[in-house]
């Protein structure tokens, strides 16, 4: 049987930029914070980390700078999905070239596909490198989503070992139906929970950015048996994940973060900064939990 990459809580960690791009004296601080406070893993240019605003060098720069600063003490799965598969393939050559432990592969957005394009897609990335690959589905995104039994088709492939799902109603046949040692992680923090009570092994976290610890106990906590612990861990911060997710998502998180004296910067342009009435809400729920 396949073993996870890792079980707990990856963080979808931030970009942290700057007048002059990628601050990344600030992006090792943070990656140094999510080790100290006992995050799972690392997953580097994902959505969270607005990798569809980084001009390929940038992208390529950030996934490098991440795997050697993490220097294998947890896995460093690298964002390099695309709508263009031979761009995806490159991507993905580079972060196995550069020593990332895995990939995370989108599926395809705007120009979309049908379920048999997607096979395709994902089956010639994984066919391009050794490491393993994380599907990504997220249709609230991408307007598409991957069917169970071509997750399944794809689960036969050795390297696809994994999927990042945020269609919960397919996650139970997921796991019904795919192969032994293929994992399932939540790409909800709202849903941690519910998706570990039906098989999954973890999640891929926006909050963790602000609450690794808090995020790594909520699931170690149902993975060592501890249901009710962690059940209450994720009722108590549904406000706040409410909080992170009043707008485009990573804009309310990095709000969040610079009035938690992160100094991560801004979201690059087409997201903007939260507006006054939200930003006072946030401000708010962040007081109510004593994270300022």
């Amino acid at each position: 049987m396949r073993k996870p990459i890792f079980e707990g809580s990856g963080v979808a960690i931030i970009t942290p930029f700057n007048d002059n791009g990628v601050d990344f004296e600030k992006l090792g601080e943070l990656i140094e914070f999510q080790i100290k406070e006992g995050t799972d893993a690392l997953i580097i240019c994902g959505t969270t980390g607005e990798a569809s605003t980084m001009p390929d060098d940038e992208h390529k720069s950030v996934i490098k700078y991440a795997v050697d600063k993490v220097n294998g003490r947890i896995p460093v799965i690298a964002g390099t999905g695309s709508n263009d598969t031979r761009h995806a393939i490159d991507l993905s050559k580079y972060a196995q070239e550069v020593g990332a432990d895995a990939i995370l592969s989108v599926t395809p957005y705007y120009n979309k596909t049908n379920q048999k394009g997607l096979y395709q897609h994902f089956k010639m990335i994984a066919e391009s490198i050794k490491i393993p690959v994380v599907l990504y589905n997220v249709p609230g995104r991408t307007n598409l989503n991957i069917a169970p039994e071509t997750v399944k088709a794809l689960s036969e492939i050795e390297n696809i070992v994994a999927i990042k799902e945020c269609n919960i109603n397919q996650v139970g046949e997921i796991i019904n139906i795919c192969k032994d040692g293929f994992t399932v992680y939540s790409g909800d923090d709202n849903l941690a929970v519910p998706m570990l009570s039906l098989g999954g092994k973890g999640v891929i976290s926006v909050m963790a950015n602000i609450i690794p610890a808090t995020t790594h106990d909520m699931i170690v906590k149902y993975l060592e048996g501890d249901v009710e612990g962690s059940r209450k861990i994720q009722l108590k911060y549904l406000s706040l994940i409410d909080a992170l997710f009043s707008d485009v998502s990573p804009i309310p998180l990095k709000a969040a973060m610079n009035l938690m004296g992160m100094n991560v910067g801004k979201c690059r342009l087409p997201l903007v900064e939260l507006s006054e009435d939200k930003l006072k809400s946030l401000k708010d729920v962040l007081q109510n939990y004593k994270l300022i």
